[in-house]
C-alpha cells in the first residue's frame, strides 16, 4: 500500500503499525484546523468514495469547490481527500501518472489487517524501520516521524536498548562529530563499503549512475537534511521556502549526481498545455567539465531523456540556459 509524506510502497502485513501513526495524525495542529473549516467537505468525500468506489480530485470542477491555499491542493475536495488518506480511512487504489486515485480502506486492505497494532509494539518496529531507511540514522526526526514527541531520554534509552541487544551498531564516521547507528543486518554492506567495495545486492539492475545522471528530489535524504554537505562538500538548500529575491538557482532546483558524486544542479518546470519540460537553469560544479567530459554528457542527456519520458513531456526547451550547456540536456540528434 502507498502511504506517507512521501512516495512509498509498503508491505501490506505492516498495515496494524501503519495505522498507529494514521490515528496520529488526527492530533496534529493542521489537520484539526482543517476538520474545524472544512469538516463538510471531509464528510462529502466520505459519501463520494462510498457511492462511486473510486475518485480522484481531478472529478471535481475548481469552480464548484472551496478554494484551500495548501501545496496538497487547490480544491478543499483535494485536501479532504489527502486527509482521509492520511488518517487511514482511505486508501491509494491505484494512480493515474501523478494523480492518486482513492478507496475506502476496507475495499482494498484484507479484512485481518485493518487494526491498530500496540503502539509500543509499533513504535519499535517503526523506529528500527526508520534507521534502516535513512542507513546511518542520526536520530533527529524521530518526532516528526513519529507523529508524536519523542523526548531525548526516550530516544536515549531505547537506542541503548537496541544496541545491547544487538539489533543495532554504532558506526563512526571520520570527520563526524555524532557518532551514528545502523541496523545491525547491513554491517556486512558497511564493511563492504569501508573496504571500498559495491556490495553485491546494491548492484544496479538497469542502467549505473555513471551511465545515466540521477536527479534527486529537494527531500533526498542524499541530497537534502544536510547530508550533501556532509557527505559530497556540495552546498544544497531547497529554497522553495525562500523570498524570490532570495533564491539563488530556483525553488525546484534539482541536485545531479553522476556516479558517487554530485556534479550540478538544475533548476526546471512542465509546460502542461504545451506538454514540454522547460529548462530553466543549469549549474555544474567544474564548468571545465563542458569540454573535456563527454561520459557526463551523455549521462546527462540519458537522465533528462528518463525524466522527459517520466513526465510525459513531449519535448526539452532549453532556450533559457546557456548555448554551451544544452548539449548536457538535449538529446545529439534534437528533431
Amino acid at each position: 500500500f502507498d502511504w506517507g509524506g512521501w512516495l512509498a510502497v509498503r508491505p501490506m502485513d505492516e498495515l496494524p503499525h501503519w495505522r498507529v501513526l494514521m490515528r496520529r495524525e488526527l492530533d496534529q495542529s493542521n489537520w484539526i484546523a482543517f476538520q474545524k473549516e472544512h469538516g463538510p467537505a471531509i464528510a462529502e468525500m466520505r459519501q463520494v468514495l462510498a457511492e462511486r468506489g473510486t475518485v480522484s480530485n481531478r472529478e471535481f470542477a475548481a469552480g464548484t469547490r472551496v478554494r484551500v491555499d495548501d501545496y496538497r491542493g487547490r480544491k478543499d475536495s483535494a485536501l479532504a481527500l489527502h486527509f482521509l488518506w492520511r488518517i487511514g480511512d482511505a486508501m491509494i487504489h491505484h494512480r493515474d501518472g501523478f494523480e492518486r486515485v482513492y478507496a475506502l480502506t476496507e475495499s482494498i486492505a484484507p479484512p485481518e489487517l485493518i487494526y491498530e497494532s500496540d503502539p509500543d509494539v509499533a513504535d519499535d518496529y517503526l523506529m528500527l524501520k526508520l534507521v534502516g531507511a535513512d542507513g546511518l540514522a542520526p536520530m533527529r526526526t524521530v518526532g516528526n516521524f513519529m507523529r508524536r514527541k519523542v523526548s531525548p531520554s526516550e530516544l536515549a534509552d531505547w537506542r541503548r536498548s537496541k544496541l545491547d541487544r544487538g539489533e543495532l551498531v554504532e558506526v563512526r564516521v571520520e570527520g563526524w562529530r555524532a557518532a551514528q547507528v545502523a541496523a545491525a543486518a547491513d554491517e556486512p554492506l558497511i564493511r563492504e563499503l569501508r573496504d571500498g567495495r559495491t556490495p553485491d545486492a546494491w548492484r544496479p539492475l538497469g542502467p549505473s549512475t555513471d551511465e545515466e545522471a540521477t536527479f534527486l528530489a529537494p527531500l533526498d535524504p542524499v541530497s537534502a537534511r544536510g547530508r550533501s554537505k556532509q557527505l559530497f562538500d556540495f552546498d544544497y538548500v531547497w529554497e522553495i521556502y525562500k523570498p524570490v529575491e532570495l533564491r539563488r538557482y530556483g525553488p525546484y532546483t534539482l541536485p545531479i549526481l553522476w556516479g558517487d558524486r554530485l556534479v550540478g544542479r538544475f533548476d526546471a518546470r512542465l509546460d502542461r498545455p504545451t506538454s514540454t519540460l522547460v529548462i530553466n537553469g543549469l549549474w555544474l560544479e567544474d564548468d571545465a567539465a563542458l569540454g573535456r567530459d563527454e561520459a557526463l554528457v551523455e549521462a546527462m542527456r540519458r537522465g533528462m531523456e528518463r525524466l522527459r519520458r517520466l513526465l510525459e513531456a513531449r519535448t526539452v526547451d532549453a532556450r533559457v540556459i546557456d548555448q554551451r550547456l544544452r548539449a548536457f540536456v538535449l538529446p545529439s540528434d534534437p528533431r
